[in-house]
């Protein structure tokens, strides 16, 4: 799994940074590659050739150059390339120049209506001549000394949102950015089981549910009575319990895919719970 920017390295992209955030990075992939990816902050991929295959767990989009997708951040998706001429430019945009954005242009969300944040993780586009002469202008600063480029970086980060508006004739893309401003927090219950099988960390799911990781455990404890660690625990169990009596997989494979490292530390946990062990259940 590819968790991105934090692992994006210099030997598979180049890449841009404002500040010490990643802005854009710039990627020729090898052929084939089939990979799952997790997007750690909220992103967009300009197409600049070939195809790809993007699939969620509601969505399947088939893209191609001049495609133009939004992912919202905290989402997991099975990237697949077509055919070795895939190229792509990658934009992230760090949650705080958003917001930036936003406040510096109020009259262009003043109609928006708030939307649930994560339900509808990709949002397709497509671009035009104005959009594409954009994105050749970012290429000269892969390259560019100068000690300005931090202050052209940020320019670029405001075109290229103005760009999207312009493009987002659903106008989807205003009503997340206005959402995002406000600080609309995700419904905890609609979070933690859309991802309670995925590797994250409570840092990282508190992040995504827009909280600081006190607010989220105080939020999650007058919810669900009981506290995050200990909720993930036993709903993992009873997932592989269902497991156990409704398909072929076997215990390790079971104990894989409920985010287990050791069988015989998921044996343990699943005996303490259910007061037999995963074979018997078989």
């Amino acid at each position: 799994m590819l968790r991105v920017p934090s692992d994006i390295s210099s030997s598979e992209f180049e890449s841009l940074k404002i500040q010490d955030m990643t802005f854009v990075a710039y990627r020729n992939e090898v052929y084939p590659s089939k990979y799952d990816v997790f997007f750690e902050e909220h992103a967009v991929i300009v197409v600049l050739e070939g195809e790809k295959k993007f699939t969620s767990p509601t969505q399947e989009v088939h893209v191609e150059k001049g495609d133009i997708l939004f992912i919202q951040r905290g989402f997991y998706l099975m990237s697949e390339s077509i055919n070795e001429s895939y190229k792509s430019l990658v934009f992230f945009f760090d949650e705080k120049l958003l917001k930036e954005f936003v406040s510096l242009h109020p009259e262009l969300f003043a109609r928006e209506e708030s939307v649930t944040i994560l339900e509808n993780p990709i949002l397709l586009l497509k671009s035009d001549d104005n959009f594409e002469k954009f994105i050749q202008s970012v290429f000269p600063y892969f390259r560019s000394r100068t000690d300005l480029k931090n202050h052209f970086l940020r320019l670029k980060f405001q075109e290229l949102l103005l760009h999207l508006l312009e493009l987002d004739n659903s106008r989807q893309l205003r009503a997340i950015l206005y959402s995002l401003h406000k600080g609309e927090k995700v419904d905890l219950s609609f979070l933690m089981n859309s991802y309670y099988l995925k590797p994250l960390t409570l840092n990282e799911l508190a992040r995504l549910s827009g909280r600081s990781l006190s607010a989220f455990k105080r939020d999650f404890q007058d919810e669900f009575k009981t506290s995050p660690a200990l909720w993930l625990k036993n709903k993992r169990l009873d997932y592989a319990d269902f497991l156990l009596r409704n398909s072929t997989k076997n215990v390790s494979e079971i104990s894989t895919e409920i985010g287990y490292e050791s069988v015989s530390h998921f044996i343990k946990t699943y005996k303490e719970k259910f007061r037999v062990t995963p074979k018997k259940q078989l």
